[in-house]
């Protein structure tokens, strides 16, 4: 079983997402609500399937739920694109990708405040989730992730990012598709 370091430091930042100091992992989620930055990057393919990871069931939060393709802390000291290309190397096994960054928001959760940089990418090369970090994942149509969504097959935070952030997102793309 795996578990994750409290002594690790996180960034800590004020609510535009700039370091004001840095923080413990453990103080990032024992309820002082320190606002740390992540990373979330939803990986579609060419056919506009979007990619989950299946959490472990060891996770304390959410296990054996389907999530964003990969999420993750920002580290003290790295900056946002390096996090999520770490990351995305750990967790997917993908290096070679273009990210684009979507928005960014403020995640509040009974335990923590988290300052959430959301990016897409479109890949079409082999997804290698961690074995050590995921339960595996695959590509879902965007119609078997709208039938599943409040069935308690996705994580909260994955249904809430879907919905306000990743349906805009589309809407806009396909709107901007037809203009051209």
């Amino acid at each position: 079983m795996n578990m994750d370091n409290k002594n690790e430091l996180f960034p800590w930042v004020d609510e535009e997402g700039h370091v004001i100091g840095h923080i413990l992992r453990g103080e990032a989620h024992n309820g002082t609500k320190k606002l740390h930055p992540v990373v979330h990057l939803h990986v579609f393919n060419s056919k506009g399937e979007l990619y989950l990871q299946k959490r472990p069931d060891w996770k304390d939060i959410q296990p054996g739920k389907w999530d964003t393709a990969c999420g993750g802390h920002i580290d003290y000291g790295e900056s946002v694109e390096q996090a999520l290309r770490r990351e995305v190397g750990e967790e997917l096994g993908i290096h070679d990708f273009d990210p684009e960054s979507i928005t960014s928001y403020i995640f509040e959760s009974a335990i923590e405040r988290e300052y959430v940089n959301v990016f897409a990418t479109v890949y079409d090369g082999n997804v290698n989730p961690s074995k050590d970090e995921l339960e595996g994942g695959k590509f879902w149509t965007l119609e078997d992730i709208e039938s599943n969504i409040g069935q308690n097959v996705f994580t909260p935070n994955f249904e809430r990012e879907y919905r306000n952030v990743i349906v805009p997102y589309l809407q806009k793309q396909s709107t901007h598709i037809k203009e051209q």
